[in-house]
């Protein structure tokens, strides 16, 4: 893919961002792929399960919030 090709990807991609989430361009372009791709999964019906309690503690314990 070439850069022009590349570009007018990104255009497209985040209108449709901006059409199905309600994102921004800033939004658009301070998201991670895996961000939008969570997103479009969700939005798809195949979404992961949400996190189990230990998972929550094992991540409350490397991210406190204070």
């Amino acid at each position: 893919m070439d850069s022009a090709q590349f570009c007018g990807a990104a255009v497209r991609l985040a209108g449709l961002a901006g059409l199905l989430f309600g994102w921004t361009p800033e939004t658009f372009w301070r998201a991670t792929p895996a961000e939008l791709g969570a997103l479009v999964r969700a939005v798809a019906g195949e979404a992961e399960a949400p996190p189990d309690p230990v998972e929550i503690a094992r991540l409350k314990e490397l991210f406190p919030d204070g």
